[in-house]
């Protein structure tokens, strides 16, 4: 049994489903051929790409067939589904804030929400992406979208707050939606001379031996162009391992088997 991660899809089905192919993990079909492996996304599924509820769609179908097959696929959440799904439920409600106007809808347009998406979602979808977990664990590594560490401020461990944030969703409280979204876009917590302590207080806090995040694009981190690159980043001293290739900006979609060591 193998465990893989995969980065932000950003509504690109297609060229995810080729990425999961090169792996084995489906077939020309695009269904499920993995058999007992394991494999995680780590959110953003939607938004700047031409067709998120089809990646949605393909990953609950990849999600039953691999339990049928004693596999699995998981998923958390990441901020641009919360951004959907706080366009669904509020709109261009505003949100009260000292800042001046703030709406889920106006964030929503400005960070590549499609209409289509919106018009697609059902109910079984808003259902299946609010019970998705902010964090995880998975093969000694700590699974989580955003490389921040605004998810502590949900709780001291990764059960209590995955069940603060679902907690919010199941909730119709938009400043503390409006929160999640806030604190979910910060990012580069493990940059910088502090960055391998930083992560490794993070670790010894809520578990594994290095974190992999999606979120912050690798080639905006290295200064180079997207298509330039070919792997995931590595760095904090080996204590993190970036996986957003940049997919929406000609990046590869990276699917990446644990534990990841760079050749030499």
């Amino acid at each position: 049994m193998s465990t893989y991660v995969v980065g932000d899809v950003h509504g690109h089905r297609d060229a995810l489903a080729d990425a999961l192919r090169v792996e084995g993990l489906v077939d020309d079909a695009d269904n499920w051929s993995g058999e007992d492996d394991h494999l995680w996304f780590l959110g953003d599924f939607v938004d700047r790409g031409p067709d998120g509820v089809g990646v949605i769609d393909l990953v609950m179908r990849l999600q039953e067939q691999a339990e049928d097959d004693g596999g699995q696929v998981q998923t958390l959440l990441g901020n641009h589904e919360i951004l959907l799904l706080g366009m669904y439920h509020f709109g261009d409600t505003e949100v009260p804030s000292d800042f001046g106007p703030r709406s889920f809808a106006r964030s929503w347009e400005i960070n590549g929400g499609l209409l289509t998406d919106q018009e697609r979602l059902t109910d079984k979808h808003v259902e299946w992406l609010t019970s998705r977990p902010l964090l995880a664990t998975a093969a000694d590594h700590l699974l989580m979208h955003s490389d921040t560490l605004e998810y502590l401020d949900w709780g001291d461990d990764i059960e209590e707050i995955n069940a603060s944030g679902r907690a919010v969703l199941e909730g119709d409280d938009i400043s503390d939606w409006w929160d999640v979204w806030r604190r979910m876009t910060t990012r580069y917590a493990f940059r910088g001379p502090d960055g391998p302590e930083v992560a490794q207080r993070l670790l010894d806090l809520l578990g594994g031996s290095r974190i992999v995040h999606g979120h912050s694009v690798i080639a905006d981190q290295l200064g180079i162009h997207p298509a330039q690159l070919d792997g995931p980043y590595l760095y904090a001293g080996g204590k993190a391992l970036g996986i957003d290739g940049g997919l929406f900006v000609g990046g590869p979609c990276l699917v990446i088997e644990l534990p990841f060591e760079p050749e030499d």
